[in-house]
C-alpha cells in the first residue's frame, strides 16, 4: 500500500511513492537520494517536509523524476513528498502550507525571442 503525490518544479517532474510502515529510505530514479543529489540543500528540500511532520523514518520512499536540472528536480520531489503525506493525513495540511511545501513554484526560463540574444538582452546598438 502506497501513497502517491506528483510535484513539479521548472520543468521538473517528481512522481513520489510513500509506501507505509518502512525504515526511511528514500530512493530516487533507483538510487539512493544522498547519491543522486550531491549537496546537502537539495537533501534538505526532500527531507524537510517530513522532519516538519514529525513522520521522519516512518515511511519508505521511491521517485521517479525527470526533466530540468538537479535543484529544481529535488524541489519536484519535496513538494511531492508534501503531496503525498496530506493523503496519509490530511491534518499535516496548515503545517505544510505554513511551511511553503504546498504552494507551487511555477517560474520558468523565458522563452527566447527573434532578434534578441536571449529572452531579453538585445544585440548591442551601434550607431555607425
Amino acid at each position: 500500500m502506497y501513497h502517491e503525490g506528483i510535484g513539479r518544479r521548472k520543468t521538473s517532474t517528481a512522481r513520489v511513492r510513500l509506501h507505509e510502515g518502512g525504515s526511511g529510505q528514500i530512493l530516487v530514479n533507483g538510487k539512493a537520494y544522498s547519491e543522486y543529489f550531491g549537496r546537502e540543500a537539495d537533501w534538505r528540500n526532500i527531507v524537510q517536509p517530513f522532519q516538519v511532520t514529525q513522520t521522519a523514518g516512518q515511511f519508505d520512499v521511491t521517485v521517479q523524476v525527470n526533466g530540468g536540472g538537479i535543484t529544481g528536480q529535488s524541489e519536484a520531489i519535496g513538494m511531492g513528498v508534501a503531496r503525498a503525506l496530506l493523503k496519509v493525513n490530511s491534518e499535516f495540511r496548515s503545517v505544510l502550507r505554513s511551511g511553503g511545501f504546498l504552494t507551487r513554484d511555477d517560474r520558468m526560463k523565458e522563452r527566447k525571442k527573434a532578434g534578441l540574444k536571449r529572452a531579453r538582452k538585445a544585440p548591442q546598438y551601434t550607431k555607425r
